[in-house]
């Protein structure tokens, strides 16, 4: 009999983690390696936000706090979903979390009963179907093609949903893929949602702000108010405030839900960082001048990527609307030949010899659920970014 848990058994280690550990490995060995699989912006966290950190630090406010959160925080939350998604919370309907997936991981926990199912649009963020696992229930997910611009379809969702759903989880701007729902795409969405009373959506916003082209988010609560009595709305500073290390994340919902969210958080983690918290109030209610500057930044990397991806042999990279990553498809080279003499003959394949050919890091589509594909993150500096699509190129290129 083994000691660990059988939990563990249906739950795999983050594949998005492990890429990033091995061109840790291989960059410590001497190896020139470009890595691009963690979902981490290049830019240092504003200085305000620091330096509000250190005056927390500085005024004594290192201290326990209420277990969901100090009462500013709220309140800048409270502010932040009313002024950007009209969206109106109580105190008692919010809470703060050791960043987004612990909120995510903290519903999931409170609501999931053994044979619940959730559905979750593929490709899909990595820890979604592990964290439905844990919880013990069943993930359900529904592949959105590149021809759907890897959206949830309304009809896929219709016939997905059975009486044993409980949540569908979707995340826009999308990671891995960059896709971002319109408004008229989420109406569609909740259209079917509002006829199903019995199912609740979990939405996942953390790239909110970093949309591209004009594109105009929305929120599912926000577009149709009648699912705002179960929707769980998370969000977080991790990405568009730079401040993943930070570890805060938040979410709206029913006061009901919420109170069980905390519970659970108060007898694993108990409070986020109290100094962290600190940070994040200023990065809500301070200046966001730099958002819409790192955008652009954002915007020409994606260009670029796009671009220079969709000349290599094989490859055809969609363009995003939004997130910093993109999703290009690999299927044009399965099946050919390495130099090395290995066959390409899945994408795990592709982005291992893609390491230790060329020491570019990215990872496999498989992992988010749709293959054969991989997912490339171009928060980081434009020089390397450019200097990774001339080695898949080069790679590519020579593939037989």
């Amino acid at each position: 009999m083994s000691f660990l848990a059988a939990a563990l058994d249906r739950v795999k280690p983050s594949a998005t983690i492990a890429v990033t550990d091995k061109a840790r490995v291989l960059k410590a060995a001497g190896r020139n390696v470009i890595g691009l699989g963690a979902g981490e912006p290049d830019f240092d966290t504003p200085e305000n936000i620091k330096q509000a950190a250190i005056k927390a630090i500085q005024s004594g406010k290192t201290k326990y706090t209420a277990v969901d959160g100090i009462p500013e925080l709220k309140e800048a939350i409270i502010g932040k979903f009313q002024r950007e998604n009209a969206l109106a919370y109580k105190p008692n309907q919010v809470i703060v979390g050791v960043g987004g997936k612990q909120v995510l991981y903290n519903a999931l926990m409170a609501t999931i009963n053994p044979g619940d199912e959730v559905i979750i649009p593929a490709p899909y963020w990595v820890s979604y179907p592990e964290m439905v696992a844990l919880a013990g229930g069943e993930p359900v997910p529904v592949v959105c093609t590149a021809a759907d611009g890897f959206k949830l379809q309304p009809e896929a969702l219709e016939k997905a949903i059975t009486p044993k759903t409980k949540w569908l989880i979707l995340c826009s701007p999308s990671n891995p893929t960059g896709a971002a729902y319109t408004k008229a795409e989420l109406k569609a969405l909740t259209e079917v949602l509002v006829r199903h009373p019995h199912v609740w959506i979990m939405t996942d916003d953390m790239y909110e702000h970093l949309v591209y082209d004009d594109f105009v988010f929305t929120t599912p609560a926000q577009v149709e108010p009648s699912l705002y009595d179960r929707t769980l709305t998370v969000n977080g500073v991790s990405k568009a405030y730079c401040m993943t290390g930070w570890r805060i994340g938040y979410a709206g919902g029913p006061a009901s839900l919420i109170k069980a969210m905390a519970t659970i958080q108060s007898q694993s983690t108990s409070n986020p960082c109290s100094i962290a918290q600190w940070a994040a109030v200023e990065a809500l209610n301070g200046p966001q001048d730099f958002i819409p500057a790192n955008n652009k930044v954002f915007k020409e990397r994606r260009d670029l990527v796009v671009s220079m991806l969709n000349q290599a042999s094989g490859i055809e990279c969609p363009r995003p609307e939004g997130a910093f990553y993109v999703y290009p498809s690999c299927a044009g080279t399965i099946g050919k030949t390495a130099p090395s003499g290995k066959v390409i003959d899945n994408d795990e394949a592709f982005v291992t010899e893609l390491l230790e050919t060329e020491g570019v890091a990215v990872v496999q589509g498989s992992a988010f659920g749709l293959g054969p594909a991989f997912r490339i993150s171009y928060a980081t500096k434009t020089s390397d970014l450019e200097d990774a699509c001339k080695r898949i190129q080069r790679f590519c290129g020579n593939l037989r």
